[in-house]
């Protein structure tokens, strides 16, 4: 594995815990509207971090189900027998 792994593992955790606090603040509605429109632009900055990790991953993922084709490699189901 690369030596970056684990602090890219961190950085997504990290991001989607900033997220969710985010997502706590925002529902309590006590947040002015210029404070709203700020956490919304950073929930958004947050969560496409976290969706480009999640996707780095799938690819990883699909890279070691078949090296050779990972576009072609079949996602791991763990609802089939």
């Amino acid at each position: 594995m690369p030596k970056t792994e684990p602090s890219q593992i961190a950085q997504f955790e990290k991001s989607l815990d900033e997220l969710e606090q985010l997502v706590v603040r925002m529902e309590q509605g006590e947040l002015s509207l210029d404070d709203s429109l700020q956490s919304f632009e950073r929930g958004i900055a947050l969560y496409r971090t976290c969706q480009g990790a999640l996707d780095q991953a799938r690819l990883r993922v699909s890279q070691l189900l078949d090296p050779g084709a990972p576009e072609s490699a079949i996602p791991f189901d763990p609802n089939t027998p």
